[in-house]
């Protein structure tokens, strides 16, 4: 190349031809409608929740300083590995601190409608509980 030619970068000429103008459908056979039994067998069911239980959501102050901490605990059939994903889930969701003690999840602040949503999302009937 020599130094005296520039490269264009207004992206180049279009295309000459399109190479599917020429194809048609002539010829190919038609696709066969699927009889009901199978359509009804192959169509996606509604998934339905399963309820996992009842957990408590309650506000706690005690023994924090006077800091609200909101606690869920409950839990029925659920490991700590499981807990553990939901309370990172939580806090991500509200934006704050928490941790999983005793059996149980504590989330930094009043947090419980948006726990509650999380919950009911993941299948659990969270109840209020407490004050």
């Amino acid at each position: 190349m020599a130094s005296g030619e520039k490269i264009p970068t207004d992206g180049g000429g279009r295309f000459g031809q399109n190479p599917f103008a020429a194809l048609s459908s002539a010829g190919l056979p038609v696709a066969a409608a699927r009889p009901p039994a199978i359509a009804a067998a192959t169509a996606r069911k509604p998934e339905t929740k399963k309820n996992r239980g009842r957990v408590d959501l309650r506000r706690e102050t005690g023994n924090r300083g006077g800091k609200t901490v909101t606690v869920i605990d409950g839990f029925v059939g659920i490991g700590l590995p499981e807990k553990e994903a939901l309370a990172k889930k939580m806090r991500n969701a509200c934006g704050c601190g928490g941790t999983v003690k005793d059996g149980a999840i504590e989330i930094q602040g009043d947090q419980r409608e948006k726990i509650a949503a999380i919950l009911a999302e993941a299948g659990f009937r969270p109840v209020y509980a407490g004050g």
